[in-house]
């Protein structure tokens, strides 16, 4: 099924590491840990694991000396485990002094988070954001100046609603303080010019945590500047609450063409995965046809004419399982990515969903006859009966994968990603 081509604001183009940001390319997934940085083996850990979901960037703390001491053996024990996402260093307020004492940890990182609001205040915070610009020349490192609704720069607050005040028709306060984010993100990118730092190696970013203040920020920004531009709610929330908030605020930023990253800080459900923010972004830009990164699955939701089950538990089963293949298929085969499967749950749509993806199965519903009939591409090939459906169904999706995607060459990186120009 074809898709409408969305098109991208231009921007200009950032690498971290091998990742390009903005300039066409496909907007890029990106996750945080929440791990103390302090245990190694256990932020590597997290790493890997948020690698291997998708996130194809991932920033960790860098918070105190101990934290920035142990970066660089971070950065160890993933190219050990052959993993090479590039890692973001997340500074605050001592991040001058981190930057400048560790130059380990600076060189281990492939870029800065720097939040203008808490550098430090008056002239010493200038001369605190022009350290950490001058360490990031000294490494030829990217910066993102992220801005966030919450440590804003309260002098420049001031300064805009004084201004505010003596105009003759007075804005909001709101509007004044979305003012202030983007501001503070512009003048704190001017300066970093400024002292030195190319153009080419600034990411920006205005983060809040209401869905129609985020909206109308990142439009006005994206209207001023060309620099790439990292979306996301500030902290978007747990469960289906931070699910659709972050859905709503980036699919219709993400329809405008604004937008060249993404990340969803979803707050996990207690014990539940760090992976699930990954997941999610990666299925905002599927579902909007942006990227692919894993066979979609259509399933039924199910009505009174399917009292069974079997098409939920059947579904799921497959979800999870193409999931965890992905990783190795990705390494294998090219493309696997794009196929679709359809689990569907009676006759009413099962025959003609199923024929419209690559595989699918019409599950029986309520008093139909105990038969699934498997589609693939448009054809019936086989008709499943008993209790092992599932697996029989697994193996048919992989003996497809393998019969109709191409095996990589040997030293044929996987993942490389399609071009899309900006207009």
């Amino acid at each position: 099924m074809s898709h409408s081509a969305i098109l991208r604001l231009p921007t200009q183009r950032v690498h971290v590491g091998d990742i390009a940001i903005g300039g066409g390319a496909p907007v890029v997934v990106q996750s945080m840990t929440n791990t103390d940085t302090v245990d190694a083996e256990g932020t590597a850990r997290q790493v890997y694991e948020l690698a291997q979901a998708g996130s194809e960037l991932v920033r960790i703390t860098v918070n105190t000396s101990e934290a920035a001491a142990q970066v660089p053996r971070i950065r160890k024990i993933l190219d050990g485990m052959g993993c090479d996402v590039p890692l973001i260093g997340d500074f605050h307020y001592n991040g001058h002094r981190l930057l400048t004492e560790f130059p380990d940890c600076a060189q281990a990182l492939a870029k800065y988070r720097i939040n203008p609001g808490n550098v430090g205040k008056n002239r010493k915070g200038e001369d605190q954001f022009a350290m950490m610009i001058a360490v990031a020349r000294q490494y030829d490192k990217p910066v993102r100046i992220g801005v966030n609704w919450g440590s804003l720069d309260q002098d420049l607050v001031v300064r805009l609603m004084d201004e505010n005040a003596r105009l003759a028709q007075p804005r909001e306060a709101g509007e004044v303080t979305r003012e202030a984010l983007i501001v503070s993100a512009l003048e704190s990118a001017r300066r970093a010019e400024d002292l030195g730092l190319p153009h080419d190696r600034i990411v920006l970013s205005c983060k809040v945590s209401e869905v129609q203040d985020l909206i109308a920020v990142y439009q006005e920004l994206a209207r001023r500047c060309d620099y790439p531009l990292h979306l996301g709610l500030t902290e978007a929330g747990m469960g289906s609450k931070g699910i659709v908030g972050s859905t709503a605020a980036l699919a219709v930023l993400l329809q405008q063409g604004i937008g060249d990253t993404i990340r969803v800080s979803l707050t996990p459900e207690p014990g539940g995965p760090r992976t699930q923010e990954v997941v999610v972004a990666q299925e905002i830009l599927q579902t909007m046809g942006l990227r692919s990164f894993t066979p979609m699955v259509t399933a039924c939701p199910g009505c009174g004419r399917t009292t069974s089950t079997v098409f939920q538990e059947l579904a799921q089963s497959i979800q999870n399982y193409l999931r965890m293949q992905m990783p190795v298929w990705r390494e294998q085969y090219t493309g696997v990515e794009e196929m679709t499967v359809a689990v569907m749950g009676c006759i009413v749509n099962g025959p003609g969903e199923s024929k419209l993806a690559n595989i699918g199965i019409s599950l029986p519903g309520t008093g139909e006859s105990p038969a699934a009939p498997v589609y693939v591409d448009g054809e019936k090939t086989v008709t499943l009966r008993g209790d092992n459906i599932a697996a029989e169904f697994q193996l048919i999706v992989d003996d497809y994968v393998a019969k109709n995607y191409a095996r990589r060459e040997a030293g044929d990186k996987p993942g490389k990603r399609i071009e899309i120009k900006a207009v």
